[in-house]
C-alpha cells in the first residue's frame, strides 16, 4: 500500500479489546485507502493483536503514560495529509467522518460535538456544558465541546501544537484553545454518540477536578488577563466595598482596605506579563 495517505485515523486506546475490532474494521469498510494507525498505551490486554487483526498499524508505549500521550506519539508517526483523530472504544460511529472531511478545505479543525441526544450521562453532560461556557468565555468564541476526541486538523498544522499538548485526558481541551488563540478556524459539526464498550477510564471525582485544574491552566497560558483581570475587579470591588463599611462605621480607612486594594493591583499586574509571556511563546508557531 502506498505510503501516502490523503487521511490518518488515529486511535488512542488503552485496554479496548472489546470495541476496537469493530472500530477499526468499520472504518477500514468505508475507506480503504485511509491509513488507521491505533496508538495503544500500553495495554494489558490483546488491544494490539486484535487491532493489528482488524487491519491497523499500532504503535504501542511500554506502559500506560497518558491518553494525550498516545496521541502525541500518534500525531508523530502519522504519515496521512490529514489527521483525524476518534475514540476507539466505539463511541464515535465512522459514518461520521465524511460529515468532517466535507469542511477539511475550509476550516483548519472541523470537530464532532456531541448533542443532547447522544448516550452520555448526566454528569459529565454537566461538566461539558461548564467547561464549554468557560472556554467561550476565555476564547471569544462559542466552543461547542472542548472535550471532544473525535476532530479533524492538518497534520502539518497540529504537529506545531505538539510541545504544548499535555499527557492526559486534557489534550482536546488545549488544542482547541492552541488554534482559537493563534487565529486559527474551528467547524463543530453536531453528532451522536454511543455508549461505550468496557468501563470507562475517566474517575468522576479525581479527573473531573483535574480537569477543571488543567482547563483552568490552560486557559491562564493562552489568554491570562480573561483570568486574572476578572480577579483584580474582584478584589478591587471588595476593597471599594469594605472601605465605605469602615468609613460609615468607624470613618477610616483600615489596614485591609488597602491590602484589598494592593492585591487588586498586583494582580492585575500579574495578569500584564502572564500576557506578554503568552504572546511570546507564539514565536514558537507560524
Amino acid at each position: 500500500m502506498s505510503e501516502n495517505y490523503a487521511v490518518t485515523v488515529i486511535m488512542p486506546a488503552y485496554n479496548e479489546e472489546l470495541a476496537i475490532r469493530a472500530t477499526v474494521k468499520r472504518v477500514r469498510e468505508l475507506y480503504p485507502d485511509f491509513e488507521i494507525l491505533v496508538a495503544d498505551d500500553g495495554s494489558t490486554d490483546a488491544t494490539r493483536e486484535v487491532a493489528e487483526a482488524a487491519g491497523a498499524r499500532v504503535i504501542r508505549h511500554p506502559y500506560n503514560i497518558g491518553n494525550g500521550a498516545a496521541v502525541k506519539d500518534g500525531l508523530r508517526a502519522a504519515k496521512g495529509e490529514w489527521v483525524l483523530l476518534m475514540d476507539a472504544d466505539g463511541q464515535h460511529k465512522p459514518e461520521d467522518i465524511a460529515r468532517l472531511l466535507e469542511h477539511k478545505d475550509r476550516y483548519d479543525m472541523v470537530v464532532g460535538a456531541r448533542t443532547s441526544d447522544s448516550d452520555t450521562s448526566l454528569h459529565r453532560d454537566i461538566a461539558n456544558k461548564t467547561y464549554n461556557a468557560f472556554a467561550s468565555y476565555v476564547t471569544q468564541f462559542k466552543v461547542e465541546d472542548l472535550t471532544s476526541g473525535f476532530r479533524l486538523m492538518k497534520r502539518e498544522v497540529v504537529r506545531q501544537y505538539i510541545y504544548l499538548l499535555p499527557n492526559t485526558f486534557s489534550y482536546p481541551s488545549t488544542i482547541t484553545l492552541a488554534y482559537l488563540r493563534s487565529g486559527r478556524s474551528v467547524k463543530y459539526i453536531p453528532i451522536d454518540t454511543r455508549a461505550r464498550l468496557g468501563k470507562s477510564k475517566i474517575k468522576l471525582l479525581q479527573d473531573g477536578s483535574r480537569f477543571f485544574l488543567i482547563i483552568t491552566k490552560v486557559a491562564t497560558l493562552f489568554s491570562p488577563l480573561r483570568i486574572f483581570l476578572p480577579v483584580s475587579i474582584g478584589f478591587f470591588l471588595l476593597g471599594l466595598l469594605y472601605y465605605a463599611y469602615t468609613y460609615i462605621t468607624s470613618g477610616r480607612l483600615t489596614n485591609m482596605v488597602v491590602l484589598l486594594f494592593s492585591v487588586s493591583v498586583i494582580v492585575f499586574l500579574m495578569g500584564l506579563v502572564s500576557e506578554q509571556i503568552s504572546q511570546m511563546r507564539y514565536d514558537r508557531v507560524e
